[in-house]
């Protein structure tokens, strides 16, 4: 969990910070970059199931239900996901294989956004490309990412060895059971805004 936060406060910094400069008018870089979006959320939430506490099992309880929503083929790829009739353990077995090799599809997929990034370069606060006013990346601008991730991996140490919980959900303590459904089904932070949108429509058909 404390990973998973320092790493989406970085990328939602990378968003905001596209947005602010309107990075979506280079369409290939932004779709590129929704999409790794997609896949780190993804990789997140099978991450997150993967303690099986009571959040994780509900969680991925009410999340895969989603698909059941898909006409004719919802409810297969449902049982599918979980490998039976409920969240289970094969569930766990498919969801830790995708945590495994879902990073392998988002470096490729960096891989490509940088591509695209290579070719429409990358946006500035004043909006205009000048050509003439390039630096070399070494040691200018090598220099500034080595003090930031330094900046964030102090705090992320710090955290992880003297208090690894603090960011946990309490709830997330108690072995999955799922005979007790949990007062409050809420995911972490970083997917309060998807959340809220779930939340604003009255049921999962539209």
């Amino acid at each position: 969990a404390n990973g998973a936060s320092f790493f989406f406060i970085c990328i939602y910094l990378h968003i905001g910070r596209g947005l602010y400069y309107g990075s979506y008018l280079h369409k290939e870089t932004w779709n590129t970059g929704v999409l790794l979006l997609l896949a780190l959320m993804a990789t997140a939430f099978v991450g997150y199931v993967l303690p099986w506490g009571q959040m994780s099992f509900w969680g991925a309880t009410v999340i895969t239900n989603l698909f059941s929503a898909l006409p004719y083929v919802g409810q297969t790829i449902v049982e599918w996901a979980w490998g039976g009739f409920s969240v289970d353990n094969p569930t766990l077995t498919r969801f830790f294989a995708l945590h495994f090799l879902l990073p392998f599809v988002i470096s490729g997929l960096v891989l490509i956004h940088l591509t695209f990034l290579h070719e429409s370069g990358s946006n500035n606060p004043l909006g205009i490309t000048s050509n003439c006013d390039k630096i070399p990346f070494h040691p200018y601008f090598s220099t500034k990412d080595i003090l930031g991730v330094t900046l964030m991996l102090l705090p992320l140490t710090a955290l992880a060895l003297l208090s690894p919980n603090l960011l946990g959900d309490p709830d997330n303590f108690t072995p999955a059971n799922p005979l007790t459904t949990p007062p409050h089904i809420k995911p972490e932070w970083y997917f309060l805004f998807a959340y809220a949108i779930l939340r604003s429509i009255p049921n999962k058909l539209g």
